[in-house]
């Protein structure tokens, strides 16, 4: 397999950076990385008879490696390189994504029976001038109240898939 060009980006910047830019693509990669690391985890721990590591990309990583030669000999191994080499896809276009792919995702609001979609692109609030995140019926919340709203996004993500 080829390896993927990474354009390189040669913009000089004085000054400070915003601290208050939330990027919806790395948490959502987050959240994939995670949950393809325990499961698979999960599955090796039960065949071989051995507990999961602690929830984490270190401690999962390295359990899978340590067990990599029995789990590419079990009949699901092309699932599982398949599942890895889609995490290491988006994980190329999170840190290096296309033009197409710079556009801020929506998200469909937490609130119950809202309707509303989430806009992740940081804004500043007419009244208060801090920097907020909305939903297109007017429900705001602080940037960093945002991290605690993940659960109840993927609760309603699961239930819509169900």
């Amino acid at each position: 397999m080829a390896p993927i060009a990474r354009r390189v980006h040669r913009t000089r910047v004085s000054g400070s950076r915003s601290k208050d830019h939330l990027n919806l693509s790395v948490l959502d990669a987050r959240c994939n990385i995670l949950a393809v690391l325990e499961s698979w985890s999960e599955f090796v721990a039960e065949k071989l008879g051995t507990d999961v590591p602690i929830r984490s990309v270190p401690g999962l990583t390295h359990f899978l490696l340590r067990h990599l030669s029995w789990l590419a000999a079990q009949p699901p191994a092309a699932d599982f390189a398949d599942e890895i080499d889609a995490l290491r896809l988006e994980i190329l276009r999170t840190i290096d994504p296309s033009p197409s792919e710079l556009q801020a995702p929506g998200r469909e609001c937490v609130v119950e029976d809202c309707t509303g979609t989430i806009n992740a692109s940081a804004q500043r609030g007419a009244n208060t001038g801090k920097r907020s995140i909305q939903c297109s019926s007017g429900h705001t919340w602080e940037i960093h109240e945002w991290i605690t709203l993940r659960p109840l996004v993927e609760r309603r993500r699961k239930a819509v898939s169900a």
